[in-house]
């Protein structure tokens, strides 16, 4: 048996309400609604673009926001940018190109 897919409206309904949980969690710092707007977009099956999830923390659900809660270094040796959230001390790497 295969699995439906959730109906469309649904669907456009659970990108509204992540747009406007991440919009709250900018304004108010808070971890809870990145948490709930991850599940929405499990439940959903809804990806999260590129951009936003390199905003956010997949440990703590914190949004990473440069020098408040996280701090970010240019490693120019093996080309990539690290960002360090200062609440759980986890390490991310994203390799950059040189133009």
């Amino acid at each position: 048996m295969q699995k439906r897919r959730k109906p469309s409206w649904q669907i456009r309904i659970a990108k509204e309400r992540i747009k406007k949980l991440l919009k709250l969690a900018k304004e108010k710092n808070e971890s809870r609604y990145i948490s709930l707007a991850k599940k929405i977009g499990m439940r959903y099956n809804v990806r999260l673009s590129k951009k936003i999830k390199r905003k956010l923390c997949k440990k703590c659900d914190t949004l990473l926001i440069p020098g408040k809660t996280c701090s970010i270094r240019l490693d120019s040796k093996n080309k990539c940018i690290i960002i360090k959230c200062k609440k759980c001390n986890s390490i991310y790497r994203y390799p950059y190109k040189r133009k």
